[in-house]
């Protein structure tokens, strides 16, 4: 099991507001852009932005950060045998499959396996 990237996560009332100032901190523009649920999100760079009203984006805040791994099966077993808590099993998404777990020590993190097509989009190969 690989980390393929992480993910600092950005919370906004509006995404287009947001975007512009990554944009130029980066010098990249978002390469991924999707809504889940009642929430949008784009990821730039290292950031995930994710916008929506205050209430639906509180369903997911209690993760600090969002990791990317080739393997989520191999992840879980890993988190199992650490320790950690899944407080959100197994769940297929626009871009793959995620699960949110809390570490031994409290951290919660959001993990994703992303579609093939998606690491071969964005992960350099």
């Amino acid at each position: 099991m690989a980390v393929l990237k992480t993910y600092a996560r950005l919370w906004t009332d509006d995404l287009d507001r947001a975007l512009p100032l990554l944009e130029e901190l980066t010098g990249e523009q978002p390469h991924l852009r999707l809504a889940f649920e009642q929430v949008a999100l784009a990821a730039i760079e290292n950031f995930l932005v994710i916008a929506g009203p205050a209430g639906e984006r509180a369903r997911y805040s209690h993760a600090s950060a969002t990791v990317v791994v080739d393997d989520l099966d191999a992840l879980l077993a890993t988190l199992t045998s650490a320790g950690a808590t899944v407080t959100t099993p197994t769940t297929g998404g626009p871009t793959g499959r995620f699960l949110y777990a809390r570490h031994a020590d409290g951290a919660e993190i959001e993990y994703v396996e992303w579609t093939p097509e998606l690491v071969r989009r964005i992960i350099p190969g």
